[in-house]
């Protein structure tokens, strides 16, 4: 079953549809739940309380989605890894997945590979046959663009950053680098630009990218000058609503990956 909260990539679920049904012939279930997940968000600031309702609401509507198909459904099966469990005991970030599932739970909970990092779990999807573009897919967290459309999530912005994210990895995929994670974040202030002669008050985009093996630390790359000048040239052009592009510097620790 795959479940479109409306926070996805660009793309993203045509992607996890043509995987499932026709490369794997999986017996896939799809729900666009976008209008529901959005209305439980608006007005939501807070970064643990919008990891909270995405969980909560994914999983209620697993469960309506589950009833339509009778007693076929008997398992949750989870991408847990063990960074998420470490941040989450931590007191790092709340991940929806650790702790975060309702006590009325009705089915049995799988998390195969809750143990591993992530470069063991890609061991794990090649051993089992998964096609490559799925065993080397861009890490996406659970509440996925709804901790990087930043603050409180509106319609606008979260349309914004998804076509900023889009350009940010068309363009590292195009310069054939190796990176390990690379995204956009868009956050809830503005600046002040110019388009066209005219002031321009629009939000800014910041670029994330970072290598690690193991997500407990990472480093950031030094990208090419050229290509962050395409980034920023593509993004502003391209996309209503940015006027400015900034570039994050800073590694983990001090910072996490995602920026919520």
């Amino acid at each position: 079953m795959h479940v479109n909260h409306g926070l996805m990539r660009k793309g993203e679920s045509e992607q996890v549809i043509d995987v499932f049904k026709n490369q794997m012939d999986a017996n896939l279930v799809y729900a666009d739940a976008t209008d529901r997940f959005l209305g439980k968000l608006v007005d939501v600031a807070e970064p643990e309380a919008k990891r909270k309702i995405i969980g909560a609401e994914f999983i209620r509507v697993f469960e309506e989605e589950a009833r339509k198909v009778g007693n076929e459904v008997s398992f949750l099966a989870q991408g847990t890894i063990y960074s998420d469990i470490l941040e989450s005991k931590g007191g790092v970030k709340a991940h929806h997945n650790v702790g975060g599932l309702p006590d009325d739970l009705q089915f049995e909970l799988c998390e195969p590979v809750k143990l591993l990092y992530k470069d063991e779990v890609r061991v794990v999807g090649r051993e089992l046959g998964l096609p490559e573009n799925m065993v080397e897919r861009q890490p996406f967290p659970g509440p996925g663009l709804g901790v990087r459309c930043l603050g409180a999530i509106t319609r606008d912005r979260l349309e914004a950053l998804r076509e900023a994210d889009a350009n940010v990895r068309e363009e590292i995929d195009q310069a054939g680098l190796t990176i390990w994670q690379y995204f956009a974040v868009v956050p809830d202030f503005r600046a002040t630009g110019v388009r066209d002669g005219k002031r321009a008050y629009d939000w800014p985009c910041i670029i994330r990218c970072i290598n690690t093996i193991d997500v407990m630390t990472a480093e950031v790359p030094e990208l090419d000058w050229a290509l962050l000048k395409r980034i920023t040239a593509r993004i502003t052009a391209e996309v209503p609503g940015i006027c400015r592009v900034c570039y994050d510097l800073t590694p983990k620790p001090v910072g996490t990956v995602e920026w919520e």
